[in-house]
């Protein structure tokens, strides 16, 4: 496989990790804590932050094959993982406002993409 396309693999395997962190961080902060401590310190916190930190990682490997102009197209694409995951794992409905968002991203990426 050419290094271009494993940097767009890896581009949009950061946004996807990134947005499995959201989850992870809106999931430990709809659970109600014991005291402060343990609401920083619990394993949802530690594992989406090392996730973010992570996906840190990805990008500096990613973004040496992928070009600046479409990078704004791959990572609205967290939008409509973040919405997705939010279904399944938080069972969470999408709102009418979060369902303009993903249709508005995704028409955002045909038209810049032509």
């Amino acid at each position: 496989m050419e290094w271009m396309n494993i940097s767009y693999v890896l581009a949009f395997l950061a946004v996807f990790v990134a947005s499995v962190s959201q989850i992870l961080l809106k999931q430990s902060a709809e659970i109600e804590h014991k005291n402060i401590l343990f609401k920083f310190l619990n394993w949802r916190v530690i594992l989406g932050y090392g996730l973010l930190f992570g996906t840190t990682v990805i990008n500096v490997f990613a973004y040496r094959g992928v070009e600046l102009k479409v990078t704004p197209m791959i990572e609205s694409t967290g939008i409509i993982w973040v919405t997705i995951l939010a279904v399944f794992f938080l069972g969470e409905r999408p709102t009418k406002r979060g369902l303009l968002s993903i249709a508005v991203t995704v028409l955002g990426i045909i038209v810049f993409s032509l």
